[in-house]
């Protein structure tokens, strides 16, 4: 042990349904080890709230990934003491079907609140640029526009979040229930932060993952897909987010 301990825990969930976890796991155990002082700790689910809350910081790439009750008001209490909670991609997406099209009830209002949206809808994966819309926050700060390959998503936002990235796509998702929801708008965040009490969570709907297998039964295999994941300024975003989770970021 050095002769001062910094260690800091961090909170890893990555379980998403239709999403290649392993790939997603990997990258961001990767990211998360270039922090010399961070411990991780390595979850499915949020089960385990008696180690999330010696956490500083919690990560997650979820999908269809539906905390209880118990452990949203859990959640939610993390956040007001202070806990900070960077949530990726489809952690805010509860997904459904109905006649063989995807539908997001709102089945967990709470856990939607605290993460400041819940996902609705989105058309086929597309290129879209993304901007910075407040440049001189150290999240984004020195980024310029760029391009990305990923899932262009509508969302159901709450008020009283700091839009840090967005983008400007309007296709129908012919794929789901809500086909036109979101078509309407001029404009969708892509990075925002939503305060709670003293904690913060930060989401970033970027970064898509596919493997060959992970449709399945929906579809026996499917082309490998890794989004955003391509894109070395994503990486530099995730790297200010960890930073910014652990509070080191200037």
């Amino acid at each position: 042990m050095s002769a001062k301990d910094n260690r800091i825990d961090v909170y890893l969930v990555v379980n998403a349904r239709y999403h290649d976890t392993n790939f997603a796991r990997l990258e961001l155990l990767k990211l998360l080890a270039e922090q010399e002082d961070v411990w991780v700790h390595v979850a499915s689910d949020f089960s385990d709230m008696a180690t999330l809350r010696t956490c500083r910081l919690l990560v997650t790439y979820t999908c269809d990934l539906l905390p209880t009750r118990e452990q949203q008001q859990g959640l939610q209490s993390y956040l007001q003491n202070g806990g900070r909670w960077l949530a990726l991609h489809a952690t805010n997406a509860i997904i459904d079907f109905v006649n063989g099209k995807a539908d997001t009830p709102d089945l967990a209002p709470l856990f939607m609140r605290l993460l400041g949206s819940r996902f609705v809808a989105h058309p086929a994966i597309a290129k879209f640029t993304v901007k910075v819309t407040d440049p001189s926050h150290p999240l984004v700060n020195g980024i310029d526009s760029f391009e990305v390959e990923d899932e262009p998503y509508y969302l159901s936002y709450e008020s009283g979040s700091h839009v840090l990235l967005e983008a400007s796509y309007n296709q129908r998702s012919t794929g789901y229930v809500q086909s036109d929801y979101g078509t309407d708008r001029d404009s969708h965040p892509q990075m925002y932060l939503h305060p709670t009490g003293a904690g913060e969570v930060l989401y970033i709907t970027l970064g898509h993952c596919c493997g060959k297998y992970d449709l399945q039964p929906l579809a026996d295999v499917v082309p490998i897909h890794r989004g955003s994941w391509q894109n070395p300024v994503y990486y530099e975003l995730l790297r200010r987010s960890i930073r910014w989770g652990i509070g080191q970021l200037a």
